[in-house]
This record gives C-alpha cells, structure tokens and sequence, in this order.
C-alpha cells in the first residue's frame, strides 16, 4: 500500500457537511410526521364522534318489541356527538393555515436543501474516487522510481506512470479544491436558511398545541360531566341499567350433573363419526351376517355339537347321574328389587377415564340415573361400571337408550 492523501482542511469541512445532512433530514422528517399527525388525530376525532352516535342510535326490534315503534334513542348523547365533531371540524379549519404554513414553510425547503445535498454528496463522492487513482499512480510511480536496475521497458513505464500521475493531480485538486472553497459558503448560508427552519418549526408546534389546547379546555357540553372521573361518569350515566339486566332470568345460566365443564366438548368431535350404524364383524374381521334361526330341524339347520350343553345333558342322564340344581329365581320374585337397564341399539366408545363403553345390544344396568335426559348416567355392563352421556346426547351422536 502507498501513502494515502489527507487533508485536514476537507477533512473538518466533510466533518460539517455530514452533520447538515443529518439535521437536514431529521428535520425534514419530523415536520413530516407531524403535519400527518395532527390531520390524522382531527380525522381520527371526527370519526370516533360519528361512531358513538351510531351506538347511541336506537336499533330497531319491531317483530319482537311493539315499543320499538318509539323512538328511545340517546337523543341527548347524539346531540352531544353532533356538538363535539362540529367543534373539531372548526378547530380543522381553525388549524389549516397553520398545518399549511409547516408544509410551505419547512417541508418544502428541506426537500430543496435536500436536493442540493444529494448533488454535494455526488461531488464527494467524485473527489474520493480522484483521491484513490491519484494515491494509486504515485505508489506505482514511487515503486518504478526505487528500482535499482531499470530495463528500457522500466523506462517506458515510468514515463507512462509520470503521465498518470500528472493527469490524477489534476483531476484531483479540481474536485478537493472546489469542495474546499464552496462548503464554507455552504455553511454560511446554514445559520441563514437551515437554522431558521428549525425556528419557524418550533414556533408552528406551539401555535398548534395553543389553539388545541384552548379550544379543548373552552368545551362546554352540557351532555358530558367533565368533573367527574372517567369510571365515575360511566356509572353515573349507566344508573341502574346493569341491575335491571341482572333481574332478567334468562341471562342465568345453570348446568347440573357431574360432568366438569368443557369436558364433553371433544365429543362434538364423534359427530361425524357415528352418523351411520355400525354393523357388528365376526372374529375373523368380516361383516357376514349369521345365518338365521331354525325352529325347526332340517336341511342347513344347526345341530348342538358333540361338547354341547344337549350333549352333556343325555351323557348324564344315561349314567345316571344327578342333574343340575335349579336355577335361580329371577329377582321380580325373590323379593329384591329389579334392577333399570338401558339397552344400546349402537356402539358406544369411552371417550375419557371412567366412561362405560358398549355394543349394540348390550344390556346396561342403570345405577344412577335422573330425570333430565342431559346428563350423564352411571351404568355397569360386563361387570364394568362407568358414566355415559344421557339421552339427548346419544341421539346427537347417534347412539340411543332405551329404558
């Protein structure tokens, strides 16, 4: 690498330059953001006032409310809205000189200043460039001239690299020169241009803030109790509105039975799932059905086979053996109460520990069961005890109890 060009004279007045580009910009953009701010907060204010008179509106109930034919909307809180977006509206206009004055007076001028730094920065730019052929020319011419032992082709190029190096001087004093001539009269016309811009954007920001705050404080709307604390306001305009809706027994909601809420919710999810009847398979994973019944014995008949209950039977009896105690009686004539069952006409699977699952046909005994058909019942079938869902849920599902 060779020896690299300073000067300290471009080098402060870059120094400058880069900190008027900065401020030019932030400049330019704030003023921007604030003109767009205050449009957009009285647009905001007109639009929220409209918004609230439409909930202050009546909303019209005819087919259900005869009443409704009466016009019981907040009439008053209406007018108040009404009120209040023709006081900002006024004020929107009251602020249009001024919002329009930032526009002319400090965004436009810093787009120009702007324009004018963007070509100042193009010429740097240059000037940099220049800097870089005419530090790279006097290393090579540099390196040619500490040579020791130059050939006629030495000679040649070292002629050539003078050349260069006279031709890269020029170019680059024209450009540092010039920059360092013309950014002093730049930053003279600073404390005349740019810092009254920063001036006028201050004073517009309290004249705004002025008329803001004192058209505000001058509201005088009969409808809002602008004493009161905001939560305080509330319930003194809402009275006993929320009592007289606490009164209504519908809004009560009351749900029984052992099932913790949400927990039936995943069984929405068998809705489709059981929308038509499952027929029952055989061990072997088919679905033929049995072949039907025979009262009588014949062709394709069934027949008890050799290990039957029929067989054993006439073994006994021709050995002479004892024959079977009697069966007991059923529970209608002992005495003890017989028990409710519940027949399953579908399938039923046990969604969550403690559900009872069963088939089609199974015969559930009812252990504890209510009148309200919504709830879960708790049954045994196949010595298993457990809960299913009561009668209107099966149906949804469709899986049905019969009593």
């Amino acid at each position: 690498q060779g020896e690299i060009t300073k000067d300290a004279v471009y080098i402060d007045a870059e120094r400058r330059f880069e900190e008027l580009e900065k401020e030019t910009k932030k400049l330019h953009e704030e003023s921007k953001k604030y003109f767009q701010a205050i449009n957009g907060m009285l647009t905001h204010q007109i639009e929220f006032s409209k918004a609230v008179a439409e909930i202050y509106k009546p909303i019209s109930g005819r087919m259900s409310d005869p009443d409704s034919f009466h016009d019981e909307g907040n009439q008053a809180g209406i007018a108040a809205c009404e009120e209040y977006e023709g006081i900002v509206k006024e004020l929107q206009e009251t602020l249009k000189p001024e919002l329009e004055m930032i526009e002319t007076r400090v965004i436009k001028p810093a787009d120009q200043l702007l324009e004018i730094i963007k070509a100042v920065r193009k010429m740097a730019l240059k000037r940099d460039h220049k800097q870089l052929d005419y530090d790279r020319h006097r290393a090579a011419l540099k390196k040619l001239e500490d040579k020791k032992d130059k050939t006629l082709k030495d000679e040649k190029a070292m002629y050539r690299a003078e050349a260069d190096v006279e031709q890269a001087t020029q170019d680059y004093n024209y450009f540092n020169d010039l920059l360092k001539d013309e950014l002093p009269k730049l930053f003279k016309l600073e404390r005349q241009f740019i810092q009254p811009l920063f001036q006028s954007f201050y004073y517009m920001q309290l004249n705004v803030f002025y008329t803001l705050h004192e058209r505000m404080q001058n509201i005088d709307i009969g409808y809002f109790d602008l004493t009161l604390d905001i939560e305080a306001a509330y319930e003194k305009k809402r009275g006993d509105v929320q009592a007289q809706a606490e009164a209504i027994s519908m809004v009560k909601f009351k749900t029984a039975g052992g099932r913790k809420p949400g927990q039936g919710s995943k069984y929405a999810t068998k809705a489709l799932e059981a929308k038509s009847e499952r027929r029952p398979t055989l061990t072997d994973g088919t679905d033929t059905p049995p072949p039907p019944y025979s009262p009588t014995p014949g062709a394709g008949a069934l027949t008890s086979p050799p290990g039957s209950a029929t067989s054993w039977g006439s073994v006994a009896k021709s050995k002479g053996a004892a024959p079977p105690p009697p069966k007991p009686k059923p529970s209608r004539l002992s005495g003890v109460p017989a028990a409710k069952t519940a027949t399953a006409l579908y399938d039923y699977e046990a969604q969550a520990e403690g559900d009872l699952s069963f088939i089609t046909g199974d015969v559930i005994e009812l252990v504890t069961w209510t009148e309200n058909v919504n709830e879960w019942w708790i049954g045994k079938v196949r010595g298993k005890q457990g809960q299913f869902p009561g009668r209107q849920i099966h149906t949804r599902w469709n899986v049905w109890i019969a009593s």
